[in-house]
């Protein structure tokens, strides 16, 4: 693998983010789900850099970037969209197809909205929402929240990748060596030198001061952009009565909208077998050079 990592100061918060193919021209954004890292896009970035520049930002309170020092405010979307606008303007992005993995796809439905930033709004030539819907199914949001906002520590790495084999497992398949670099890339050492996951508790805050913040029906609607949902034909989070109601609204009433369920996966598809890889990669390359829809459309 060969990637370079970077830290960029956006929005007042050092933002951590791994590049890859930086020799291209062409560019992808591939953001990770609410308790993770830009390390889960390593397969995928590793499959398109032939081709393309990929960008795999950690959100700010994962991973190795900034911690909020005011939770209430800025995790949430709305600041989520603020850090994303400066980071493609600091990288020279004028224009990206966007990969996001649950709360990373919510971001990018809100870029591409242009409603929290309208500077984005032309900036996102192509969207891929990794199960990930402008409505979420409540039982599994509580389940998510409760996990997340109580991260559990451990004495040992095997025990924390043990951990992570057992709530990732919706991800579907993952080699031993994929099972391990997701654990390795996915902890910190608390004070007592045990072991817990690279993450600021306090995002889930957000679920509590924003309770409204993935309600994006609004946003989607706003969508003049080609679209590809791939939803885990076992997910508890993105059901299909939502993921038909998309190929109704918004892009999907244009045409310009596509599902497809991923066997063998739940919330969400780890985006890491030939498969998945190729239905990403096709999508991207059909609307390469596909412009917007114009907003009277």
């Amino acid at each position: 693998m060969s990637f370079t990592s970077n830290y960029v100061t956006c929005a007042g918060r050092e933002i951590h983010f791994t590049e890859w193919g930086g020799e291209h021209s062409r560019t992808v954004v591939a953001w990770h789900g609410l308790a993770r890292t830009g390390r889960d896009m390593d397969d995928l970035a590793l499959a398109l850099s032939d081709r393309y520049r990929v960008i795999c930002p950690d959100t700010i309170g994962r991973g190795f970037s900034q911690w909020s020092p005011d939770p209430a405010n800025e995790y949430q979307l709305a600041f989520y969209a603020r850090v994303a606008a400066e980071l493609f303007d600091q990288l020279g992005v004028e224009r990206a197809h966007w990969i996001g993995t649950s709360m990373g796809g919510a971001i990018g439905t809100v870029c591409a909205s242009g409603l929290f930033e309208p500077r984005m709004k032309q900036r996102i030539q192509s969207l891929v929402l990794n199960d990930n819907a402008p409505r979420l199914a409540a039982a599994a949001v509580d389940r998510i929240r409760n996990y997340a906002g109580n991260p559990p520590s451990f004495a040992t790495m095997a025990e924390l990748e043990a951990f992570f084999r057992q709530v990732y497992k919706p991800y579907g398949w993952l080699s031993d060596a994929q099972w391990r670099r997701l654990a390795e890339t996915s902890a910190r050492r608390l004070p007592d030198g045990r072991l817990t996951p690279h993450y600021d508790p306090a995002m889930v805050r957000q679920f509590i001061d924003h309770p409204n913040d993935y309600d994006l029906w609004a946003h989607y609607d706003e969508l003049r952009l080609p679209v590809l949902l791939l939803r885990g034909a076992e997910s508890d989070l993105v059901l299909p009565d939502a993921a038909a109601e998309m190929m109704v609204r918004g892009p999907g009433a244009l045409g310009l909208a596509r599902v497809v369920e991923v066997p063998g996966c739940g919330h969400a598809p780890a985006l890491n077998v030939p498969d998945q890889l190729q239905l990403v990669r096709a999508f991207i390359e059909q609307h390469e050079a596909t412009a917007a829809v114009p907003a009277h459309a």
